[in-house]
C-alpha cells in the first residue's frame, strides 16, 4: 500500500508514527521540532488520514507498508517513533526487519495484547448521521451521547472533513472497529538488540511495571523514561520534556 506522507528537514531519518484515529498532524508540532535537526518522515498509517483505506488493518500489514515506503525512499536504515498504535507498528518493524532500524522510540505502549477499550468511541461514530449534520457542532452533539470527554472528541472530529458539501471520515472507522482485535494484539515476536527507548506518560495505565517481561523478552537494549503529570499523550502534555528525552536518546 502506498501511504500519504510529510517529510521535512534535513539529516539523518527518522519516522515518526501516529496512534489510532489519528493522522501524523498529531504529532505535528513534535514533527516540527524534530525537523530542524533530522529528516522527519511522518506517514499516516493505513486506514488513517490521507492514507487508502482496506478491509485489513494488522500490524504486519502496517510494517509492510512503512517498508514499502521506506523501499520508495531509498532509505535503507532510518530511527522510528511511534506513539500509542504507532509504538507497535515501530516495535512490528524493528522486530521485523531489525537491519532497518537505527534506534526505536516507543511512546506509551507495551508490546502485549489490551483488553477492548474503545467501545464508546465506536459507538459514538456509528451513531452520527453525516448526511444529516450540518455543522462540526452537529457532530460533536452528538458524539458526546457516547464519549464524555471533550478532549477525547475533538480529537476524534479532525477526522470530520467535508467534500462536495458532504461530511466525510478520514479514518475508516468500519474497517477499524472490525479489524479490532489486531490492533489490540501484541506486536510480533523475535528480538532487537539495538538502542530502544520507551517513554511512559506517569498518569497513563498503558505502560505497567506487569508489562516488563513482555518488553525485555524483545529488546535486549531498553532504557525506560517517566514523564510526570502526563498521561497518554506526554509530546503534548509535556512537549519540552518530551523532546528532551527523544533528542539526548537519538543524539547519544
Amino acid at each position: 500500500m502506498q501511504l500519504h506522507y510529510h517529510r521535512s528537514g534535513q539529516g539523518r531519518p527518522l519516522v515518526i508514527l501516529h496512534g489510532l484515529f489519528g493522522t501524523w498532524e498529531n504529532l505535528g508540532a513534535s514533527v516540527r521540532a524534530l525537523a530542524e535537526h533530522w529528516d522527519v518522515i511522518a506517514p499516516d498509517l493505513r486506514n488513517h488520514g490521507r492514507s487508502p483505506h482496506s478491509d485489513e488493518h494488522s500490524y504486519p500489514l502496517m510494517a509492510s507498508d512503512l517498508a514499502q515506503l521506506l523501499d520508495s525512499l531509498e532509505l535503507e536504515t532510518v530511527s522510528i517513533l511511534g506513539h500509542s498504535m504507532g509504538g507497535k507498528v515501530a516495535m512490528e518493524f524493528a522486530l521485523t526487519y531489525p537491519a532497518r532500524v537505527d534506534k526505536l522510540i516507543v511512546v506509551d505502549i507495551a508490546p502485549v495484547q489490551y483488553p477492548p477499550h474503545h467501545t464508546d468511541v465506536f459507538a459514538g461514530i456509528a451513531a452520527i448521521n453525516l448526511q444529516a449534520i450540518k455543522s462540526r457542532s452537529d457532530a460533536d452533539q452528538q458524539l458526546s451521547q457516547q464519549v464524555e470527554s471533550a478532549g477525547v472528541r475533538a480529537f476524534l472530529l479532525k477526522n470530520l472533513y467535508r467534500e462536495e458539501g458532504s461530511f466525510r471520515w478520514r479514518a475508516n472507522f468500519t474497517t477499524l472497529e472490525r479489524q479490532y482485535a489486531h490492533i489490540a494484539a501484541a506486536p510480533a515476536n523475535g528480538s532487537f538488540s539495538r538502542p530502544t527507548l520507551f517513554i511512559k506518560g506517569a498518569n497513563s495505565n498503558y505502560l505497567l511495571n506487569e508489562y516488563q517481561q513482555a518488553v525485555t523478552e524483545r529488546f535486549s537494549d531498553v532504557q525506560l523514561k517517566i514523564i510526570s503529570d502526563a498521561g497518554h499523550w506526554p509530546h503534548a502534555e509535556k512537549p519540552e520534556t518530551f523532546l528532551r528525552l527523544v533528542t539526548r536518546f537519538l543524539t547519544s
